[in-house]
C-alpha cells in the first residue's frame, strides 16, 4: 500500500466567480447579524461590513487602479487591513497584504518587483515613497462609497499574492486565484468543525495571513462571528476575553497556547467547543495541558503559504497523538520518494497534487523556480513524514532540519515532543550542532524557570527515546528564538551554540 491519498474529489469552483462576493454571500443574507467584534473596541455587522467593503473597491478604482493591477497593502493591525483586502478583491484588482513589521529597506524590493498601482498606506508602518499611496483618511473615506460590482470572472485568474520566506529565507511572491477561497472549504469539515453559529476568536492581529484565512474570511464565508483582539492585547487577557464574549472556538499558534497555560488559572469557557492550532507542530504535552485546564481539545492543521492548511485533525476526524492529521476530504495528497509515492509508513516528502484549488499559481514572474517544486504533476512541499494505513499523518520536519546521528535521519519534531513532557520544561528545540570540526550531535535548547538538572534530563532521554535521538548537548535559554509566525528558527538555535561554543 502507498502513501497516497486520493478519494472524491472536491466539487469544481463555479464561475463566474469572485473571492469577495463568495466570502459575503451567507452575511449578505443576514444583514444585521454581529460579523465581526473587536473586542473591547468596535461592532461590524453583515451590513456594515458588506458596505464598506464595496465603498473601498469603488474608491481604489476611482484612484486609477485598473482590473488586474496590484495594490500593496502596508497597513496595521486595525480593520483597515480586511476591507482593503477583500475591496481590492471586490473590483477585480489584485491585493498584496504584507507583515507590518518589515522595514522600508525590505519593502523597496517588493515595489520593484510588484510594480503595484496603488500603496494604500498607514503613516506608522514603513514604506519607501511612491507616487500613487493611499493614507488612511483617504482609505477610510473610501468605505462610504456607492458598491462597486463585484468583478466576476474566471475562478484561476490571479486573486491575491502573498510573501513567504521559504527554506532559503529570501522572501517569495506567491500567487494565488480567486478559486483559492473555494478550496478552503475543504477545512470546514476537515479541520474546524466551522458552523454559521459560531463565534470563532483568533488570537493573531489583523494583518497576519492566519488571522485573515482562518479569523476572518472562513467564519464570514459561512456567516459566523468573527472575534478579533483589541491590537496590543496581551495573551494572558486573551482566556477573559474568550469568557467574555462567548467564544466558541479559538485559534492560535502553539506559541500563544504555551503562553496562556503559564497562566496560574484558567476562567471557565463553557461556550468552547474546542481549539485550533497552526504554524508549527503543536507539541502534544501542551495539547494535553490545554485539555486538562479547559475540557476541550485542540485540532492541528499543516499547511503552507503555497497552498494554506490541507492537513488536519478536527472535532469529527480526530487522530492519534503525535499524528499531525489527515488529507482533508476533497484533497488529493502523497509522501512522495525518488520514485513517486513510497509504501505506508515510510518516510517521503509531503506533496500535494496540481489539481488542487488552493494550490498556488506559481511563485510570481519565477515559472522555473515554480516548476522545480513540480515531481510528476505534484507540488513539493520540503517537508517530511510519514503515513499510516488509516491516513494519519506525522509531520517529522523540513528536509533541510533533519538532522543526522550516527548515520540515522532524526526527526526535530519526534525529539522536542518527547521532552516537551519532561517536568518544568515550558518549551524545547532541538538541533544539530558541531561542537568540534567533522563532529556534529543533537543539541536540546530548553526554556523552563531554572537550568535543569542535566543528569536527570539524559536520564529521561535514554528512558524515551532511541539512544542515536538522544541530545548530548542541553541548554538553557531565557527564550527559544520565534519567527513573526510563531515557528521555532533551528537555524537561529544553530547559530547560538556557535557564538557561546
Amino acid at each position: 500500500m502507498l502513501s497516497l491519498f486520493d478519494q472524491t474529489p472536491p466539487p469544481p469552483c463555479p464561475a463566474p466567480f469572485n473571492m469577495a462576493a463568495h466570502v459575503l454571500r451567507a452575511g449578505a443574507e443576514t444583514p444585521d447579524k454581529l460579523a465581526l467584534r473587536i473586542m473591547g473596541q468596535e461592532d461590524w455587522t453583515y451590513g456594515a461590513l458588506i458596505a464598506a467593503v464595496r465603498g473601498t473597491g469603488t474608491g481604489l478604482l476611482n484612484a486609477g487602479a485598473k482590473r488586474g493591477d496590484r495594490v500593496l497593502m502596508r497597513l496595521g493591525n486595525t480593520v483597515d487591513f480586511p476591507l482593503a483586502y477583500l475591496g481590492a478583491l471586490a473590483a477585480g484588482l489584485v491585493p498584496v497584504p504584507t507583515a507590518a513589521a518589515l522595514t522600508a529597506g525590505e519593502v523597496a524590493p517588493m515595489i520593484e518587483t510588484l510594480r503595484p498601482s496603488l500603496i494604500v498606506h498607514d503613516a506608522d508602518v514603513a514604506c519607501p515613497d511612491h507616487p500613487r499611496r493611499i493614507g488612511l483618511d483617504a482609505l477610510r473615506t473610501m468605505r462610504g462609497l456607492p458598491p462597486v460590482a463585484y468583478d466576476m470572472g474566471d475562478p484561476a485568474r490571479a486573486g491575491y499574492i502573498i510573501y513567504t520566506s521559504g527554506t532559503s529565507g529570501k522572501p517569495r511572491a506567491v500567487l494565488h486565484a480567486h478559486r483559492a477561497i473555494w478550496a478552503r472549504q475543504m477545512m470546514f469539515e476537515g479541520w474546524y468543525g466551522l458552523r454559521p453559529d459560531d463565534r470563532m476568536m483568533h488570537a493573531g492581529a489583523f494583518n497576519w495571513t492566519y488571522t485573515l484565512g482562518t479569523g476572518l474570511m472562513d467564519p464570514w464565508t459561512v456567516g459566523a462571528t468573527a472575534l478579533i483582539p483589541a491590537a496590543g492585547t496581551a495573551a494572558p487577557d486573551m482566556p477573559a476575553l474568550m469568557a467574555a464574549h462567548d467564544a466558541t472556538i479559538f485559534a492560535a499558534a502553539p506559541g500563544v497556547y504555551r503562553q496562556l497555560l503559564n497562566k496560574a488559572d484558567l476562567p471557565a469557557l463553557p461556550h468552547l467547543r474546542h481549539g485550533l492550532s497552526a504554524g508549527e507542530k503543536l507539541p502534544p504535552a501542551v495539547a494535553a495541558r490545554w485539555r486538562d485546564a479547559t475540557g476541550c481539545d485542540v485540532f492541528e492543521a499543516y499547511g503552507m503559504s503555497e497552498c494554506s492548511t490541507f492537513i488536519s485533525s478536527a472535532p469529527a476526524h480526530p487522530v492519534s497523538e503525535g499524528a499531525s492529521g489527515r488529507p482533508q476530504p476533497g484533497r488529493r495528497i502523497a509522501l512522495m520518494g525518488a520514485d513517486g509515492p513510497v509504501p505506508i509508513g515510510m518516510e517521503g516528502t509531503i506533496a500535494v497534487h496540481h489539481s488542487d484549488p488552493g494550490l498556488m499559481l506559481g511563485y510570481l514572474d519565477a515559472p522555473e523556480e515554480t516548476a522545480a517544486k513540480m515531481q510528476d504533476g505534484w507540488f513539493m512541499t520540503g517537508d517530511q513524514a510519514r503515513m499510516d494505513a488509516d491516513f494519519q499523518i506525522t509531520y517529522l520536519g523540513r528536509t533541510d532540519d533533519m538532522m543526522n546521528a550516527g548515520g540515522f535521519r532524526v526527526s526535530p519534531v519526534e525529539v522536542e515532543a518527547t521532552l516537551a513532557k519532561y517536568n518544568g520544561i515550558t518549551a524545547v528545540g532541538v538541533a544539530e550542532v558541531a561542537p568540534k570540526q567533522d563532529v556534529t550531535v543533537i543539541a536540546a535548547f530548553y526554556t523552563a524557570a531554572a537550568p535543569l538538572d542535566e543528569d536527570a534530563l539524559r536520564l529521561y532521554a535514554q528512558a524515551n527515546l532511541a539512544r542515536y535521538k538522544q541530545p548530548r548537548i542541553y541548554v538553557h535559554l531565557p527564550q527559544l528564538p520565534m519567527g513573526a509566525n510563531g515557528k521555532i528558527l533551528r537555524r537561529a538555535l544553530r547559530r547560538h551554540f556557535e557564538d557561546i561554543k
